[in-house]
């Protein structure tokens, strides 16, 4: 097969490192705020649509995982041009290459709002964009197996914080979660669709199954971190419901940022400071991983090198930040992005695998 990637021994990463690579990837922005989205559609029962988006999550890896095992030293971007033809699988990977793109663009400017917002009202975005796009460029350059490091090193320093989710309990009323399942269940699959943007990012296992050294044990990790990811968002989204009033779910921004604002300490007043500062360490592993993965499509179309196009992908989304100017401008983004990236991780695999089967019978 012309697509077989060849994946040097020193390149290559063990299969419960992807626990951390897959968990990672999924908390980022989107747990700031995820809480509004969903109640605004199945109301107390929005804990609801965060189990069954977890559950759906787990069967779409399932897919994965079985598609990849077809071809074994394939990416995805490969998979398309064996499944399609050289054609029709390249602009299915340009489109993926721009969802990753715009997935990696998403990250970076809600992070960005989320800091002038909280800390520092008056820092421009240039200068927190360029910051933060140093860092991703020098962990980008080191490799994979460095992407993989601070994706560790992230889940390690920052797993803590959801056990400051201790203190609003004390002012959370069980009772808001009462009447259960009064919501139709169309509408808790909606908050559950609406969760999209926030659960995201398992679908890098796509592009890092072929750099796993043990693939037959990559089935526990991945569904580990989908776990623990699940588990996370629903202890959030129930503190949530229970700490917050409906009205008031229902119109803040940054509700899981809201409850740790409520957290003091007796030499930290603002616990919230913190709380945004120590996020950056959780988007790196989801700014490199995205890039990385646009990376190894590019690539297979185009001969670039790494060090050339993580440069010009950084200047120019530094210059489409520029245009970024308003929450409403951010919003529209998400929102967009939900919708393509619906389609993109829960819709495609399925369709994938359908194909991929049906041309390896007839091809054998």
């Amino acid at each position: 097969m012309k697509n077989v990637i060849h994946v040097k021994p020193q390149q290559m990463i063990n299969a419960f490192l992807v626990f951390f690579v897959v968990h990672t990837t999924q908390i980022g922005v989107g747990i700031h705020g995820f809480q509004r989205i969903i109640y605004q559609e199945s109301k107390q029962d929005a804990w609801f649509s965060v189990l069954v988006i977890g559950i759906v999550s787990h069967v779409i890896v399932i897919v994965m995982i079985k598609t990849l095992e077809m071809y074994d030293s394939h990416d995805l971007y490969g998979i398309n041009r064996e499944v399609f033809g050289t054609w029709i699988g390249n602009f299915i990977n340009v489109i993926y290459f721009f969802y990753c793109s715009v997935a990696f663009f998403s990250v970076l400017i809600n992070y960005i709002e989320v800091i002038q917002t909280w800390i520092f009202p008056l820092l421009s975005t240039w200068f927190i964009s360029a910051t933060l796009l140093l860092l991703v460029i020098y962990t980008f350059l080191g490799g994979l197996r460095v992407i993989v490091g601070v994706s560790f090193f992230s889940f390690m320093l920052a797993f803590w914080l959801i056990f400051v989710l201790v203190f609003p309990l004390q002012y959370s009323d069980p009772q808001s979660l009462f009447p259960i399942l009064e919501s139709k269940f169309i509408d808790i699959l909606k908050g559950a669709k609406a969760m999209t943007f926030t659960i995201i990012g398992f679908e890098i296992l796509y592009i890092i199954f072929p750099f796993v050294k043990d693939k037959k044990n990559i089935r526990k990790p991945v569904h580990y971190g989908l776990l623990v990811t699940t588990l996370m968002y629903l202890a959030v989204i129930l503190v949530s419901l229970t700490y917050f009033s409906g009205e008031q779910l229902s119109k803040t921004i940054w509700a899981t940022l809201s409850l740790f604002s409520i957290v003091q300490f007796p030499f930290l007043e603002r616990f919230e400071f913190l709380a945004v500062c120590f996020w950056m360490l959780i988007i790196l592993p989801n700014l490199c991983l995205y890039v990385w993965a646009a990376h190894r499509g590019l690539t297979g179309m185009i001969n670039i090198s790494a060090k050339k196009f993580i440069w010009l992908f950084s200047c120019i989304v530094l210059l489409l930040t520029f245009f970024i100017k308003s929450r409403i401008q951010i919003n529209s983004i998400n929102n967009i992005f939900g919708q393509v990236a619906f389609y993109i991780v829960f819709i495609y695999p399925l369709f994938l695998y359908v194909l991929a089967l049906v041309k390896k019978k007839l091809t054998s």
